[in-house]
């Protein structure tokens, strides 16, 4: 039978402003434990359930108040894994079956030793923003590499690749390129132009960034 533990208003852990709890209930032996309206470590936060283990690195928390009021919290000293779809059917094959969503606010996966990968039979990646929104970041502090049979882009606007090193294309077979005005200047316009311009072609490029 569950057993009340009363919590005093004046818990000691950093002031007066603790969180207190008068009906604080816990079901529990050795291996673990299940309380209702238990109080954080910091005091700051009553868990309206708090599931853990023996090791107390090992638990899962429903928070009611603030600073952090409807939070679920689960950490693990070991993996973590979630395993679903078992009787799923396969048809049609695009069935959703593991579904994360964020009503408003961002979603993080970190990996803070170790690297994110992301597998499947295809993989999307689709921004929906609207106006200056809808976005894709790629950035990375040595390289990004592609590797693929067929690799197309399509963009209705504008493109640009710019290195303020070496640039190179290579095409093993052929190269085809095809515009209604093609323009080619060299470094060499920057003390004299040509006759056909582009000095300010090479102040433009010396000046423009990613922005």
């Amino acid at each position: 039978m569950a057993i009340p533990q009363n919590t005093p208003p004046s818990n000691t852990r950093d002031g007066s402003t603790a969180a207190s709890n008068y009906s604080t209930t816990t079901m529990g032996q050795k291996d673990g434990s299940i309380s209702f309206g238990h109080i954080a470590k910091p005091g700051d936060v009553i868990h309206d359930i708090k599931l853990q283990a023996e090791d107390g690195r090992h638990q899962i928390s429903l928070d009611k108040n603030e600073p952090r009021k409807g939070w679920t919290t689960s950490t693990s000293p070991g993996n973590f894994q979630v395993l679903c779809g078992l009787d799923a059917s396969t048809s049609p094959p695009d069935k959703d079956t593991l579904i994360l969503t964020a009503r408003n606010g961002n979603i993080v996966i970190r990996a803070e030793n170790g690297r994110v990968r992301i597998e499947g039979l295809d993989v999307d990646i689709v921004a929906t923003g609207q106006g200056d929104r809808g976005n894709i970041l790629a950035k990375a502090n040595d390289g990004i590499k592609l590797d693929c049979k067929n690799l197309n882009m399509a963009t209705s606007n504008s493109w640009k690749l710019m290195t303020t090193g070496i640039g190179e294309m290579t095409a093993n077979t052929s190269m085809k390129m095809y515009s209604s005005l093609i323009q080619g200047v060299t470094d060499a316009v920057a003390n004299k132009d040509s006759k056909n311009g582009g000095q300010d072609q090479q102040i433009k490029e010396l000046i423009s960034d990613w922005a």
